[in-house]
């Protein structure tokens, strides 16, 4: 993931060198302008040739995505004293809020956005040692703002004006502990977290990272309702990492090239509740029964091998991270107008009879613009059987959210 020497931009920042940033009315746009007969020199401290160059295996798209970037530069040229010069502006617009910014997730996080042209400010709030993270990331030369907010009384400045508010605030999983140990803790986190989002910036992409995210996400949805703010649109619990750990290895199983393997997953985002669906793989491979058994079971087991390779030290920090970066980018590039923008992501859904289900979406400027139905179609005997095997489980963790919140008094 770091820059090649053909001046390769890798993270967000390979993702969102777009010509269409728009700005919304709460954001403070800041512009930038590489002008210079190389078309464009340095940016992020990172050497570049005379072209941009999008190698899509550093980024976080998918291989139809980054040829779908690829086609949306644009230069403008201008001649000037006999002398060509290519002009490329970078419209940072949006403002991105992560809480729990602190945390294991919450710092590298906030490296991967701090890194995406198209933030212009990034706000980062907990409850404790924030300002040394915020004073180490803003010495990056990248062109977003960092500021740092500590504790309840400054949570609701922390969200004024956002557009996208990344939630990994909570504790991680232990060695011997399920996500659902992590209930009792974790639910009360998100609950107050969202109160102060629907009072503070109601219109904003709110991604839940805290886990159990089964059951959170409902929680908050519940919040949004008695807030009088829900929109369903624009709740997303983050599975991504599911996403991420099933390319992964299926390319390292079949031997492909990362960049061109998608492989969505569905469900939820715990145990079994994962379904990765390997009859959906892109591009189309074959699998024996014995390798379907093995990858799935490895995707479903992968944040407990994390834990359990850590010894106490934590759960999936980095590579959540990752994911979710990849996540927020997506969200800003819908934001940003991009109609080509599609991730799996934990959505109060229609697709089954449970509330809330994850599933490949379209994003847009307004959120979820279409849930993809046709995943659940033509499956496997081995993915239909294990699909109904997964709704019990999930439901019971959605029925465990709602009724947590419905218990707790929301504040005024």
């Amino acid at each position: 993931m770091a820059a090649t020497s053909a001046a390769t931009f890798s993270i967000g920042a390979a993702i969102s060198f777009g010509p269409k940033a728009s700005q919304l009315p709460q954001s403070k746009p800041s512009a930038m302008r590489f002008s210079s007969q190389n078309s464009l020199t340095s940016f992020s401290g990172l050497k570049a040739s005379t072209f941009v160059n999008c190698e899509s295996e550093s980024s976080f798209l998918g291989k139809e995505s980054a040829i779908a970037l690829r086609g949306s530069f644009t230069s403008k040229a201008q001649k000037s004293s006999h002398r060509s010069q290519y002009h490329l502006n970078l419209q940072a617009s949006y403002k991105v809020a992560i809480l729990g910014a602190a945390g294991g997730i919450g710092q590298p996080l906030a490296l991967l956005i701090k890194m995406s042209p198209l933030v212009s400010a990034l706000h980062l709030y907990d409850i404790a040692n924030v300002k040394g993270v915020a004073a180490d990331l803003s010495h990056c030369n990248t062109p977003s703002q960092v500021l740092d907010f500590t504790g309840a009384s400054e949570l609701a400045d922390s969200l004024k004006g956002v557009n996208v508010v990344v939630i990994p605030a909570g504790v991680p999983r232990k060695p011997g502990m399920t996500r659902d140990d992590l209930f009792n803790i974790n639910a009360n986190i998100v609950k107050t977290l969202v109160e102060a989002v629907a009072d503070n910036c109601p219109d904003a992409f709110i991604h839940i990272i805290s886990n159990p995210v089964n059951s959170t996400v409902p929680i908050a949805a519940e919040v949004l309702k008695q807030k009088g703010v829900y929109n369903p649109k624009k709740l997303f619990g983050v599975s991504t990492l599911d996403v991420v750990r099933a390319n992964t290895f299926v390319a390292q199983k079949k031997n492909l090239k990362l960049i061109d393997v998608d492989v969505p997953v569905v469900g939820g985002h715990a145990g079994i509740t994962i379904l990765p669906l390997l009859s959906k793989t892109k591009p189309s491979v074959s699998f024996s029964d014995e390798e379907v058994q093995e990858l799935t079971a490895k995707i479903q087991n992968a944040g407990t091998e994390v834990v359990e390779a850590k010894a106490g030290a934590g759960s999936a920090t980095l590579s959540m991270a990752y994911a979710a970066a990849r996540f927020v980018e997506s969200s800003l590039r819908a934001l940003d107008g991009d109609a080509d923008v599609y991730e799996c992501s934990y959505v109060q859904s229609d697709l089954t009879e449970l509330p809330f289900f994850a599933s490949r979406v379209k994003l847009g400027r307004n959120g979820v613009e279409a849930i993809i139905s046709s995943d659940l179609q033509g499956l496997t005997g081995y993915e239909q059987k294990a699909l109904e095997a997964l709704k019990p489980e999930l439901k019971a963790s959605i029925d465990k959210g709602i009724a947590f919140a419905q218990k707790q008094p929301v504040a005024a």
